[in-house]
């Protein structure tokens, strides 16, 4: 019922092929229109909005060894290595 299709991405100019699988789903989900940008410039495109993460350092409460944490540690607040949370979490 499908078949390939050959487009032209509107990034990089790259030629890629819109499958008939692709085409298929496209169809399936209700999509209308035919993408735009090749899988590298989509990829792309979705990882640009994307920041590194920042990692803090604290002192563990349980152990007393360096646990990095994806939040500033706050003093009122105990902070735990992955071991140390990992063994609350589990009592």
């Amino acid at each position: 019922m499908y078949n390939d299709i050959t487009l032209k991405c509107k990034e990089c100019g790259a030629d890629f092929v819109f499958t008939a699988g692709e085409q298929e789903f496209y169809a399936e989900k209700g999509f209308t229109n035919q993408p735009q940008r090749c899988k590298a410039c989509r990829d792309a495109k979705k990882n640009a909005g994307k920041s590194g993460r920042t990692f803090y350092e604290a002192k563990c409460a349980m152990c007393g060894g360096i646990a990095r944490v994806p939040f500033e540690p706050k003093e009122d607040r105990p902070v735990y290595c992955s071991d140390c949370f990992a063994k609350q979490r589990g009592e």
